[in-house]
């Protein structure tokens, strides 16, 4: 099938989905799995192969997500119900004030993003993000963005993440480079997204069913020695006060000890040579899925003994963020399947065929190819992996010096930052564990991730024509 059918059935594939979400407001997990069938017999995958086609997208996004998403949920939710995490808000709002807040908690995302995968960084800070929110009065919007933003901008720019890693080994990028660069330009990026979610009228959304919305409903739960002063701000429909709630410092080391097991585990797999023995173990040790349970484990026992629950109650109210968090999963994993349909299909490949022959500049094509591979398929790494493929013998026979070659390769990190939408699984976990419609996802999330993806190549290309 020619490049121009191909680029107009994934156009046509995509209003499609929106208005089967939007306009008749079909469930978004019907919708992802119908319109990947249909693109996928549009396309002229053999009929025999379309489920099974669908069936492995489905399976490559869950075999990652499902099993962070859960334990993440369940570390959450024990600190949430037990009172740990407004505890931890009443104090710091306390002292920074709501207005400081923002800004404290969005320099904490950009800190834990350096080593954590971005969904998992997002989901472990999402229960302290809707604590703080109601605790500050403030709607959870204005948190939540500019931390999922900076989260997100250093996955796709700063090394040990997968992409620029990867993007490194086929462009021949200096790591050390790469990494300073990408910091520098990161801290640039974040300041720009934080600004820039400020200019979202989030006061005038209305969250759906989610952990947002219900973490805000719920009664504020302060320890009976801050008895004499309630919440700043509260808007919580109640105060309850509580002997047993466990102690700021203790939500501080449960969300640490995850963080850290991946920091150590990361650190070390970079810095250790392929054939050290130890170095199995510290990948092993720093995997999200090993560190989230250890978290998970630790969080039970000691929750449970601060919060004086028994065993039983301790484990249904661990079990009870399952339930909440399954439509993240099915749909997450449906985004899967049709970003896995436009792989399989060739538009990813007629996309970036038709773009490579343009003759723009290296660092322009970087980011506009992957800009578009991510608009394509959905998959920040995938773009930014496909498109320092296509690049490398450019930036090879370039004469570009190392600091160039790195800045190339960051801009084609920052292209696969922006246009998250309705086929990026990291769309769903932000837009569901929010409480956000796809109409106002799309409003919010994509635009504000396209900005930072923008002024990331903006500042990368100002870079790179002053040196």
């Amino acid at each position: 099938m020619g490049t121009v059918a191909l680029l107009l059935i994934a156009f046509v594939a995509v209003i499609v989905l929106l208005v089967l979400v939007i306009k008749f407001e079909l469930p978004a997990f019907i919708s992802l799995l119908l319109v990947s069938m249909g693109t996928a017999l549009a396309t002229g995958i053999p009929l025999v192969d379309v489920v099974p086609v669908m069936v492995a997208g489905m399976g490559k996004v869950l075999g990652s997500v499902a099993i962070v998403v859960g334990l993440g949920s369940m570390l959450g939710r024990l600190i949430e119900v037990s009172g740990a995490a407004d505890n931890l808000a009443h104090r710091f709002t306390a002292i920074l004030g709501p207005k400081r807040v923002i800004v404290a908690l969005t320099i904490v995302a950009f800190i834990l993003g350096i080593p954590v995968f971005f969904d998992v960084g997002f989901i472990i800070l999402a229960p302290i993000v809707f604590a703080f929110a109601k605790i500050a009065n403030i709607h959870p919007l204005k948190i939540g963005l500019p931390v999922a933003a900076v989260l997100l901008t250093v996955h796709v720019a700063v090394p040990p993440h997968p992409g620029p890693v990867a993007a490194a080994g086929l462009t021949g990028a200096d790591v050390g480079l790469l990494t300073i660069f990408g910091l520098l330009i990161s801290a640039g990026v974040g300041v720009v997204g934080f600004y820039a979610a400020k200019m979202f009228k989030v006061n005038k959304i209305t969250l759906g069913n989610s952990p947002a919305s219900e973490a805000l409903e719920s009664e504020t739960i302060v320890p009976k020695t801050d008895e004499a002063t309630l919440p700043v701000g509260t808007g919580a429909t109640a105060v309850q006060v509580r002997s047993n709630v466990p102690s700021a410092l203790t939500v501080i080391v449960l969300i640490l000890l995850p963080i850290v097991m991946i920091m150590i585990g990361s650190t070390m797999t970079t810095i250790l040579s392929e054939g050290n023995a130890a170095r199995a173990f510290f990948s092993f040790l720093g995997a999200p899925t090993t560190a989230l349970l250890v978290g998970v484990v630790v969080a039970y026992l000691v929750i449970g003994r601060k919060a004086g629950w028994p065993k039983k109650k301790t484990s249904l109210i661990a079990d009870s963020a399952l339930p909440m968090v399954a439509i993240i999963i099915f749909v997450t994993g449906a985004g899967g399947v049709f970003a896995n349909v436009l792989v399989e299909s060739g538009i990813g490949a007629a996309l970036s065929n038709s773009l490579t022959a343009l003759g723009m500049p290296v660092i322009v094509a970087g980011f506009v190819i992957a800009s578009a591979l991510r608009a394509a398929q959905g998959s920040a790494t995938v773009a930014i992996l496909t498109t320092a493929g296509l690049l490398s013998e450019a930036i090879a026979a370039g004469g570009y010096s190392p600091v160039e070659v790195a800045l190339i390769t960051l801009a084609i990190g920052f292209g696969g930052l922006g246009l998250s939408h309705i086929n990026d699984s990291g769309f769903w976990i932000v837009t569901k564990y929010l409480g956000l419609s796809v109409a106002d996802g799309l409003k919010t999330w994509t635009v504000l991730t396209t900005i930072c993806g923008v002024s990331g190549f903006l500042l990368t290309w100002l870079v790179f024509l002053i040196i």
